[in-house]
């Protein structure tokens, strides 16, 4: 699989950090700090006419900080929490969420439900309120996600002019699967409904088949151009799909484009060390 990433010029690919010396944020906690300590807050995110439910980790120091919003996929299995440690270890707010109907979030789960929340994350966090209460860096506000929440990082970083990049891990490109809706994916959905309130099978089976090109993430790139753009794929099927945006960026004139390939499961099993030192390389650049 991701034979494509694997035929790709070597000047396409950012270096993945050596094994023998992730960046110090993966590995290390940062020195306390006793006036400005690093915490963790519980936060209800308006969303449509609910509050979904959210924890925002906050960085240690003065601030304001750079902040993530890290979205989770499809149903939420893996959320990369991690990851998140480690992007706060590095001086970053991070936002993780639950979608509607989501893992005791209020309202029903649909796609286009958890793209409106993405939204609604990004716009909780740009508020003027959030801004003061946490010391987030307006000007430094990133979208990252994985499996569905790429999809849904792209959605919303398309959305809202305002975040400055964005990061894609193992993105699912929707729509190739709402043109076949094929009998594994049915299966793999009867399982992964169980903890999105109000979701069946059958709903979001139609949902991707009705309106098939709006979960296309490869058609955003006018929208995202111009922005640094981080693309981490595994050997998962998602790798050609995320290539194809990376072409359209170019094409649309973005040369801050990185790709990267590793050779790892959906949920980068063996690779969280590795996944983490890549995004925590990336940002850094940007700083």
């Amino acid at each position: 699989m991701c034979t494509l990433l694997a035929t790709l010029a070597v000047t396409t690919l950012l270096p993945l950090a050596s094994a023998a010396e992730p960046p110090p944020a993966v590995v290390s906690d940062p020195p306390h700090d006793a006036a400005y300590p690093a915490g963790m807050a519980y936060v209800r995110i308006p969303s449509h006419g609910v509050l979904i439910n959210g924890v925002i980790y906050t960085a240690s120091g003065a601030g304001p900080h750079p902040t993530m919003v890290l979205l989770h996929g499809f149903p939420g299995n893996e959320q990369n929490l991690d990851l998140a440690q480690a992007v706060r270890r590095a001086g970053f707010n991070v936002l993780t969420l639950h979608y509607r109907g989501a893992w005791g979030s209020p309202g029903v789960f649909t796609f286009a439900h958890a793209a409106e929340d993405a939204d609604a994350a990004v716009a909780f966090l740009l508020d003027p309120a959030t801004l003061a209460r946490f010391g987030v860096d307006r000007s430094r506000v990133y979208v990252a996600g994985h499996s569905m929440g790429g999809f849904m990082a792209a959605s919303a970083a398309a959305h809202a002019p305002q975040v400055a990049g964005l990061v894609m891990i193992s993105a699912w490109n929707m729509a190739e699967d709402g043109k076949t809706l094929s009998p594994w994916l049915r299966e793999e959905f009867a399982d992964d409904v169980v903890p999105l309130g109000g979701a069946t099978v059958e709903g979001l089976a139609r949902e991707l088949a009705q309106d098939t090109p709006r979960w296309d993430f490869t058609r955003l790139a006018r929208e995202l151009s111009g922005r640094p753009v981080l693309l981490v794929a595994a050997d998962d099927g998602t790798g050609p799909a995320m290539h194809t945006l990376a072409e359209n960026l170019r094409r649309a004139g973005d040369r801050n484009v990185g790709e990267i390939h590793m050779a790892t499961d959906h949920p980068f099993s063996d690779h969280r060390i590795a996944l983490e030192a890549a995004v925590l390389d990336w940002l850094a650049a940007r700083h």
